[in-house]
């Protein structure tokens, strides 16, 4: 018989963060700020990192999740490689990029109207027709973390000189794991996040000390940020671990994607833009610091992507 080949472990498998260095845009802004960029990652974001980190680490073949698209589509594809399978629990309202990508990489993208029935209701209707699978969450889950701290350690190994990164926020995935990253590499980094301010669960979170949840999921144009809350883990490495969030305008997201595409020639969704936005918020905030900005993703439907950048 021919030999099985063992996976690859994580740090080998997934494409190096990608340093941008967009003078137009550092001039613009009136800050020194260096873009890392996830939109080359596989799957097109940083949550394959946290994907292929999750379906390497468990044991079960089938792995069910919730997700508004990028983590389906990074564990779609990472089940994919590690010959596994998914079940992804999306909103309907989903960017149809994201939803077609989860399904050209084999697994079920199950579509739900999150107004009348949420995420979490219909993973827990799945976790009961499929009790051999493993129930993962898109960001709540240490092998989440875990992986998207390898984004710290390749920040941390690449030689810039930087002291404050920030970062998208939604569940906290990716802010948690770069500050369980820098504290496990001992880089003297302080983290930000940048939140949609008609999102801003997490914000209101760390302020009063308590998770605090959204209603329903917020119409954001960020739609990978459209969460009900942090994560429990996450909260608990965010409330001592994050320096502060800014809560970032709608129209001012739409001005970071702009802004990103003109003047750095980078095609980034929206939610990879909030820390874009966030300089333009709260500029005064990062003036004198040396800023590496996190754009988490590129994955936007065409149409939506066209009417930001003209200016709709």
């Amino acid at each position: 018989m021919p030999e099985t080949k063992s996976p690859l472990p994580l740090r080998q498998m997934v494409r190096h963060t990608t340093i941008i260095e967009a003078p137009r845009l550092r001039d613009a802004l009136g800050i020194d700020v260096t873009i890392a960029s996830e939109t080359f990652q596989y799957t097109g974001s940083f949550k394959f990192r946290a994907a292929y980190n999750l379906a390497l680490n468990v044991p079960q073949q089938k792995i069910v999740t919730a997700s508004s698209g990028n983590f389906g589509q990074a564990l779609a594809y990472a089940c994919k490689l590690l010959g596994k399978s998914a079940i992804v629990v999306m909103p309907a309202t989903s960017a149809k990029v994201k939803i077609d990508c989860v399904r050209e990489f084999g697994a079920v993208a199950d579509l739900v109207e999150t107004r009348e029935k949420s995420r979490a209701e219909r993973v827990a209707e799945l976790a009961a027709e499929h009790p051999d699978a493993y129930i993962a969450s898109a960001f709540d889950d240490i092998l989440d973390i875990q992986g998207n701290s390898s984004l710290a350690h390749e920040l941390h190994e690449s030689g810039l000189d930087f002291d404050t990164v920030i970062a998208p926020v939604g569940g906290g995935g990716l802010t948690s794991g770069l500050v369980l990253g820098f504290k496990e590499n001992g880089h003297p980094v302080e983290v930000f996040a940048a939140e949609p301010q008609m999102a801003n669960d997490a914000s209101r979170s760390l302020k009063e000390g308590r998770l605090i949840f959204n209603e329903f999921e917020p119409p954001s144009v960020a739609d990978g940020a459209r969460t009900i809350s942090l994560g429990n883990l996450n909260y608990e490495i965010l409330k001592d671990g994050l320096t502060g969030i800014v809560e970032v305008p709608e129209e001012a997201i739409k001005q970071a994607t702009r802004d990103l595409f003109l003047l750095a020639n980078l095609k980034a969704e929206p939610t990879g833009a909030l820390g874009i936005g966030a300089l333009t918020v709260e500029p005064e905030r990062f003036r004198g610091r040396k800023v590496v900005c996190v754009v988490s993703g590129g994955n936007c439907d065409p149409a939506v992507y066209a009417e930001i950048l003209a200016g709709r």
